[in-house]
């Protein structure tokens, strides 16, 4: 039986928890944001997000820094990808050095050094010598949580470590892989959801496969770039994860609506008003990059979707 603390009460996070108390280990599950909605999930032991009853066996607890301090097999990072800033000033005073593994997709943008860095770049940069791993793949928060069959990967520079995490949260319905490409994992677990956009712009099955195809072009260009594996475009992390968001989602869901022709503020004000999109998160975090140092004639699709959500104008993709 193994320790492992999951910060983040979230779908995921608390989906995340569930599996690892199938594979008997002992979980505490932390919230950082809200002493209500921990105190809730005690009280009533049902997530009203995932519409279901939490295991008694899952430890609830409010988040502080002395749970960091704790000695745990490894702390499991369920945060928005904001939450990575606060968790990182945390785990800098921290003086235990547990294993990290970061749940939470996307990218940022240094001012500073004028460079794009993956979450666990930036979570070392509080910490260094840092133990972090990273897992992505296609895997919806509430097939999770009801224990649909889901396959994922988990990443690290060292591979026997990765093992090591796969064989604590691996059960018979969730299955892990293994990499040591965690730079090619994070940037296509990243990117897909500005992809996901542009597929569910398409004006039918047949533009829309064309754009999946397209899409996969660029996320092969842009591994490449960003110093990452080809191999792992056609992985669980690449073309795995974009499939499920390509298939449904917010950022697919939006991407329908400018694919109707709506510019993308009045898309967002009459459909999806209380949506977070990832994607358009994302883009406008990595397009000050994109738009000056890449090659557009690379990049058409992204370079499409950057004018018409940057500038509020209507998508044209054909």
């Amino acid at each position: 039986m193994k320790k492992i603390l999951v910060i983040g009460a979230g779908a995921m996070g608390t989906s995340f928890a569930m599996t690892c108390v199938d594979n008997r280990n002992e979980v505490t599950l932390a919230e950082p944001y809200s002493l209500n909605f921990i105190e809730d999930l005690k009280k009533n032991k049902k997530h009203s997000g995932l519409g279901l009853k939490i295991p008694k066996k899952i430890k609830l607890s409010f988040f502080s820094e002395n749970i960091l301090n704790k000695r745990w097999d490894l702390i499991v990072i369920a945060l928005s990808s904001s939450g990575i800033n606060f968790i990182g000033k945390k785990l800098k005073n921290c003086k235990v050095n547990n294993k990290i593994l970061i749940l939470t997709k996307g990218l940022i943008f240094e001012k500073k050094t004028k460079k794009i860095i993956t979450l666990s770049e930036k979570l070392k940069s509080f910490k260094k010598g840092s133990n972090i791993s990273v897992l992505k793949g296609p895997c919806l928060a509430k097939d999770l949580a009801n224990k649909v069959n889901s396959n994922v990967i988990v990443a690290n520079k060292n591979l026997n470590i990765a093992r090591v995490i796969s064989n604590m949260i691996t059960t018979s319905y969730y299955r892990v892989e293994v990499s040591n490409d965690v730079r090619g994992v994070e940037i296509c677990s990243s990117i897909k959801n500005i992809y996901s956009m542009i597929i569910g712009a398409g004006k039918g099955l047949n533009m829309s496969s064309y754009l999946f195809v397209k899409c996969l072009d660029e996320m092969t260009y842009l591994t490449r770039y960003f110093k990452g594996n080809i191999e792992t475009v056609y992985g669980l992390a690449g073309l795995g994860d974009l499939y499920v968001s390509a298939l449904g989602g917010r950022n697919s869901k939006m991407g329908y609506y400018l694919g109707k022709g709506y510019k993308f503020k009045v898309a967002k004000k009459k459909f999806m008003k209380n949506d977070t999109i990832e994607g358009e998160m994302l883009l406008r975090e990595i397009a000050p990059y994109i738009t000056k140092k890449l090659n557009k004639k690379k990049i058409p699709l992204m370079t499409k979707l950057i004018k018409s959500i940057i500038n509020n104008k209507k998508l044209v993709l054909n």
